[in-house]
């Protein structure tokens, strides 16, 4: 997966090229946290929104794309996909404190090294624009 971002500001926003790779990488690590039934209480300390917020941005990146495109995210939806990123792997930590790459992998389309890769490239864009 292309680990490459551009991201631009417009206002208070910020357009994000994405891959539809990209795109997907993001759908999977915020559905699969939305998916865990948490309250708001718990998806806000996992990603700083809660469920109405979280559903809102699945909805957004849903669908299947063939082309990149720009997607038009606030800070705080920036922090969100940054912080499924980053939350999403640990839900695959088992008990001995390892982490599991075959259901994480069954479960995203993705390996881990993809979504820590595409978290840090999101930040270092962000920090450009």
């Amino acid at each position: 997966m292309r680990t490459q971002l551009k991201v631009t500001r417009d206002g208070d926003a910020f357009v994000v090229r994405l891959t539809p790779r990209q795109v997907s990488a993001m759908y999977e690590a915020l559905s699969f946290l939305a998916g865990l039934n948490y309250g708001d209480t718990q998806l806000t300390l996992l990603v700083g929104a809660g469920r109405e917020a979280v559903d809102g941005l699945v909805g957004r990146l849903a669908g299947r794309r063939t082309e990149s495109c720009d997607v038009r995210l606030t800070g705080g939806e920036l922090h969100m996909v940054h912080s499924a990123l980053t939350a999403a792997p640990i839900r695959f930590v088992e008990r001995g404190g390892l982490f599991a790459q075959e259901p994480f992998h069954i479960r995203t389309g993705f390996y881990r090294e993809n979504f820590d890769a595409l978290a840090s490239a999101l930040v270092q864009a962000a920090g450009q624009a």
